[in-house]
């Protein structure tokens, strides 16, 4: 059983910055892939940003140049460096991980979740 622990989440006004942060109960260089989702209310969960075993990346399109994942495998965490936030940025981030899947990977590739950190961006 993997144990994911997010936090850094908060309350920021329009082109503020926060950074999120995945404590792993595992060794994270062992993971295929970890990632960064995102649901808002009334929404379906969307993925944000992931990192691969080889350290590739990919970026959902509206968060491309304004986020940055980084994977610490000597700390086992993973961030989310959020910068130029918006108001449409606003929901609850998770931090998720894979063992095997495709690339880029689909939700139902990772199969351990934490259980959020609210980000609210105010206008």
């Amino acid at each position: 059983q993997v144990r994911l622990v997010e936090s850094g989440g908060g309350s920021v006004q329009a082109g503020g910055s926060l950074r999120l942060s995945c404590a792993a109960s595992t060794y994270t260089y062992r993971t295929y892939c970890m990632g960064w989702f995102r649901q808002a209310p009334g929404k379906e969960r969307e993925g944000v940003a992931y990192v691969d075993n080889d350290g590739s990346i990919r970026y959902e399109d509206s968060v491309k140049g304004r986020f940055t994942i980084s994977k610490d495998n000597a700390k086992n965490t993973l961030s989310l460096q959020m910068d130029t936030l918006k108001p449409e940025d606003t929901a609850m981030y998770y931090c998720a991980v894979a063992y095997s899947g495709g690339w880029p990977p689909s939700l139902t590739d990772f199969s351990y979740w934490g259980r959020g950190t609210q980000v609210t961006v105010s206008a």
